[in-house]
């Protein structure tokens, strides 16, 4: 069988939708700096919430840092009652200097102001988005149609309009916007199609075509028609607007605990519980040995003990997740659905714009036997000069590269292409004829003129075979002479095109432990070659909306977490039994509806880099918390042994890090507990770095990394500050 192969030729990446620039930013995040870690200037900006955060109403929601702020004010307390009670006493049976029980009542509120700073620095982020947001929320006048038509859109450029305010559209309305017009609120375009620049809302300078009956339907009030005119269903009440969400959901106002997030604090209250009573019964022991420990060496022990690193930083490293995934344009509508994406453990992908480029191209013209090449190619160039699809226009492309362009249609008439004919073509002048279209059509449209020979239709078949069984889509080409004789000329190969590089990211997936599942409406063989080549698991091929459904509760049956993306509304029940649904912003309001995180820039390969950042959410909580149970151990060291080796010679030897004296030991351990939550609020933000690898490999690293970091750490931290401390008179 002889082919024409041109030389490869580079897709060219789609305008929208499918880039992976990870620096993109939605128009409320003011520079890169507010992905980093933090700076001067945020710190300034975080300070007067972080104080505002003292209020016990606010802190007792964290149990960890409300027992610290009270020891706090028991400490203050004791400092201002001390000159008045005859000193701060002892710890040890070692004297303490005046200025001991200062230094812990400081360094605790500093502690508490440190860990509402992490918080409030990663809401600044947030809110610093949601005032850029609220800048695109203007009063715009709405075109309210007061009669119309929608299936014949009789018509509102003849019909009264009715001038209101964005502000005073109701559910249902109809409004009018032409070119250079915001659209006045959320809604669905019923007819016409425009250029629509939404700048304001994801921050790509691109405009995106919206058009009305399809998946691209949805709008959203204060972005800019760019051209035409469209008619809109108002979709959404005042307040109640896609905006508006944007901003309460980026500030963090209806940000709720996660069940992950509820069950660790649940951990670490029962922890700081337990080591209250700790603390309480160290005091009686130490009676007995007629050497009791003062009120501020106990409460200094019990904040040592107790599992303030992660206490001050869990909610910091929850916030910056979601924040990590506005960054990349995406909206989580709840951190659960953040959470849950790092558990996935199966990922379904629409193949077309996901896993291919989307727009099926030319890739070599295949003649049929004695027919020479370039009949098939110029008969297969007239065919398409009109068609307007990016198929036909791929066919014009990759007949100009064999040397046959049209700079002009010949004189003609042309045949659109039709769901019924399912083939399009020209009629010359000569009283030539040439179509092209689906194999059925095309021979059924030939053997009007005389059946074909059953050497012929094997020879066609044999080459319509091989190229639906390499996952293409064969289009038959055909030629009809001015005498009413019909030749079948050969046949032109649709590629569906893999995006580059998707077969490593599916290989790195594999590697996290997900299966991953291409679904298209494409036939068995088609999905077999496409899913092949482009490396998934498994594929589900024919499929409808019940049988997405169905697979997606089936890998749920099983103890699987499913992540899907989708854009229809025929993908709402799909996107609404997934754990992780992403809805395309330009999808239907239905789609968007169902899903619990929107994509912005509608990139379905996003779903990718969302269950990245939930792992990373995920690894980041255990990472700190296995620091911060680990850097515990070392501080007992330094704790301990003050408090009892005045009574207990023996303890000396736990003195390992040959400290000072007790009272500097005391106060360096606590100086050491406020400043590590300053040190790891960057980490915090900016997440511990993700590396695919099984849970057994995450653990062992997190254990040498951050267990074997978080004892290391405090015994160099506190030796340094208790030199420093050392140097106080007194100390």
């Amino acid at each position: 069988m002889s082919t024409i192969t041109p030389t490869p030729k580079p897709v060219p990446e789609p305008a929208e939708g499918h880039g992976h620039d990870h620096d993109r930013r939605p128009v409320g995040s003011t520079s890169k700096r507010a992905a980093g870690a933090f700076g001067p200037s945020q710190i300034a900006q975080a300070l007067p919430g972080a104080f505002r955060k003292f209020d016990p109403r606010l802190m007792w929601r964290n149990p960890v840092m409300f027992i610290v702020e009270i020891g706090a004010v028991f400490t203050t307390a004791l400092a201002i009652a001390e000159p008045f009670l005859g000193g701060p006493g002892s710890s040890g049976g070692t004297a303490v200097p005046a200025t001991f029980t200062w230094g812990i009542a400081v360094w605790l509120w500093l502690t508490v102001l440190f860990a509402n700073l992490a918080e409030s620095i990663a809401e600044g982020r947030g809110k610093a988005q949601a005032d850029s947001l609220r800048q695109t929320r203007t009063s715009t006048a709405a075109f309210v149609v007061t009669a119309y038509d929608e299936v014949t859109d009789a018509a509102a450029e003849r019909t009264p309009l009715r001038e209101v305010s964005s502000a005073d559209l109701k559910l249902g309305d109809l409004v009018v916007v032409t070119a250079g017009q915001l659209i006045p609120g959320d809604g669905d375009i019923v007819h016409g199609i425009a250029s629509v620049d939404e700048s304001a809302i994801t921050g790509e300078s691109a405009p995106v075509v919206r058009e009305s009956g399809g998946d691209r339907s949805a709008v959203t009030g204060g972005t800019r028609v760019l051209s035409d005119r469209i008619v809109v269903r108002i979709t959404s009440k005042p307040g109640e607007t896609f905006v508006d969400r944007m901003i309460a959901l980026v500030e963090g106002a209806s940000r709720q605990k996660t069940p992950n997030e509820i069950a660790l604090n649940i951990l670490l209250a029962s922890l700081s519980i337990v080591f209250v009573v700790v603390a309480l019964t160290l005091n009686p022991i130490a009676s007995y040995a007629a050497t009791p420990a003062s009120i501020p060496v106990l409460i200094a022990l019990l904040v040592c003990l107790i599992p303030t690193t992660i206490g001050a930083l869990l909610s910091a490293i929850g916030i910056a997740g979601m924040d990590r995934l506005v960054q990349r344009n995406v909206l989580a509508m709840s951190g659960r659905a953040v959470e849950a994406a790092g558990d996935v453990t199966t990922l379904l992908l629409d193949k077309t714009g996901t896993i291919t480029y989307g727009n099926r191209r030319a890739s070599e013209f295949v003649p049929m036997p004695g027919v020479p090449a370039f009949e098939l190619v110029r008969a297969a160039a007239l065919s398409s000069l009109a068609d307007p699809t990016p198929e036909g226009a791929s066919i014009v492309d990759l007949a100009a590269e064999h040397g046959i362009r049209f700079d002009a249609a010949p004189a003609g008439d042309v045949v659109p292409f039709t769901a019924q004919t399912r083939m399009s073509g020209l009629d010359l002048a000569d009283g030539t004829v040439v179509r092209k279209g689906a194999g059925s059509a095309v021979i059924a449209w030939v053997e009007t003129s005389a059946p074909l020979t059953r050497t012929t239709r094997d020879e066609l078949e044999q080459r319509v075979e091989a190229i639906s069984n390499s996952g293409g889509t064969p289009l038959v080409v055909a030629r009809r002479s001015a005498d009413g004789s019909a030749t079948v000329l050969g046949v032109v190969h649709l590629k569906d095109v893999v995006k580059d590089g998707l077969t490593e990211r599916f290989a790195e997936l594999r590697a996290m432990g997900i299966r991953t599942v291409m679904i298209t409406g494409d036939n068995p063989l088609t999905a077999k070659a496409i899913a092949a080549e482009a490396g998934v698991d498994d594929y589900l091929a024919e499929a409808t909306p019940e049988d997405k459904m169905a697979l997606i509760k089936r890998e749920q049956a099983g103890g699987n977490l499913v992540a899907m993306t989708g854009d229809g509304t025929n993908d709402a029940p799909a996107l609404a039994q997934a754990d992780v649904g992403v809805a395309m912003n330009t999808g239907t309001s239905a789609a968007k509806e169902a899903g619990n995180m929107v994509d912005l820039d509608s990139d379905p390969t996003k779903l990718i880099e969302i269950v990245r950042i939930g792992k990373q959410l995920l690894i980041t909580r255990g990472a700190l918390t296995t620091f911060s149970i680990a850097n515990d151990i070392a501080k007992y060291f330094a704790i301990i042994p003050a408090m009892f080796a005045g009574i207990f010679p023996g303890l000396a030897v736990l003195n390992i890090m040959q400290l000072h004296s007790p009272a500097s030991a005391i106060l360096s351990a606590i100086i050491f507990n406020a400043i590590i939550i300053v040190i790891l609020i960057p980490l915090a933000l900016r997440g511990v770095k993700y590396r695919a690898g099984g849970a057994s490999s995450i653990l062992s690293r997190n254990l040498l990394v951050y267990g074997l970091g978080g004892i290391i750490a405090p015994f160099i931290g506190i030796k340094l500050i208790d030199l420093v401390v050392s140097l106080i008179p007194g100390f």
